[in-house]
């Protein structure tokens, strides 16, 4: 069942960083409803983590792959997340989503797969052998002795999206390294298939995922993706899967990153109850991971 949100205004100028309320189209709004909101006019206050950053790397075979290292400004520990980027690549505004999540409270691992390898910005062609440098970034995050998880959640948009179905279930980490899967409008087919595939298809990955799944698109999002992406979350849910598909209307793709100049107040209310959705969804996963 796909749930198309609309944000109500009005929670928003109250806090802007609160989560939207919503309003489903379905019948289940057990997901969304807040009845302190609805009855009492509260609104849950955000996390919100000043930040640090610094910059590692980690080897991956014979290749040394450099990473983006986010964390609150603490000695605390965090929840383990590893953020992959898309086809971008981990340039200044993907960077900045990844603070997004940061801020929240959580310890965020960001490789630069396509820097390690002097690739440039958008490739077409998918290279099978960077999945492998994704799936040991992995190592590398849950070896950091700042997090407070035996686990991470694997956190994405567009061609991260596919990098990180492969590392969850070709490379087997969501049977003991994976606790959750979020990704932004993924691409969820083999970037490689051909057309046919890429419209009425789906990476037949997707069956063998077991980990609990949020996906976040806008309503004009292309339509070969959000078919792929509307069948995706079907096959999990004829499976029995925990996967939720949120659908924010107004808004399309690159709603999280689209820069001032191109920016939309949609655009904006869709990106700030994402990340909060997402926090909470892998904060929820997370919890049977904290170290004992």
């Amino acid at each position: 069942m796909f749930e198309k949100l609309r944000l109500c205004l009005f929670a928003v100028l109250l806090s802007a960083g609160s989560q939207a309320a919503a309003q489903s189209t379905g019948d289940d709004n057990a997901w969304w409803w807040e009845e302190g909101w609805w009855s009492d006019g509260r609104i849950e206050a955000p996390i919100n983590h000043i930040l640090e950053s610094s910059r590692s790397s980690y080897m991956s075979g014979d290749v040394e792959v450099p990473t983006l290292v986010l964390r609150p400004a603490d000695e605390a520990r965090y929840p383990a997340v590893l953020f992959v980027h898309g086809r971008r690549g981990l340039d200044d505004l993907v960077r900045r989503h990844a603070r997004r999540i940061a801020a929240r409270g959580f310890v965020v691992l960001a490789p630069d797969i396509y820097g390690a390898h002097f690739l440039g910005t958008h490739p077409v062609e998918h290279d099978y052998a960077l999945e492998k440098d994704v799936d040991a970034a992995v190592d590398a995050l849950l070896a950091r002795d700042d997090i407070s998880t035996d686990k991470a959640c694997l956190y994405s948009h567009t061609r991260g999206g596919y990098y990180s179905l492969k590392v969850a279930t070709t490379f087997k980490r969501q049977e003991n390294d994976i606790a959750c899967y979020v990704s932004y409008y993924p691409h969820l087919q083999d970037p490689n298939a051909p057309e046919p595939l890429q419209v009425y298809g789906y990476a037949p990955e997707i069956e063998e995922l077991t980990l609990p799944v949020l996906v976040f698109i806008g309503d004009e999002e292309q339509y070969q993706r959000r078919r792929v992406i509307e069948t995706s979350i079907d096959i999990l849910h004829d499976r029995g899967r925990e996967a939720r598909l949120i659908i924010y209307p107004g808004v399309g793709r690159g709603f999280d990153f689209r820069p001032e100049n191109v920016r939309t107040f949609a655009d904006d209310l869709a990106s700030k109850d994402a990340v909060q959705r997402a926090a909470s969804f892998m904060r929820r996963h997370l919890a049977d991971a904290v170290h004992q």
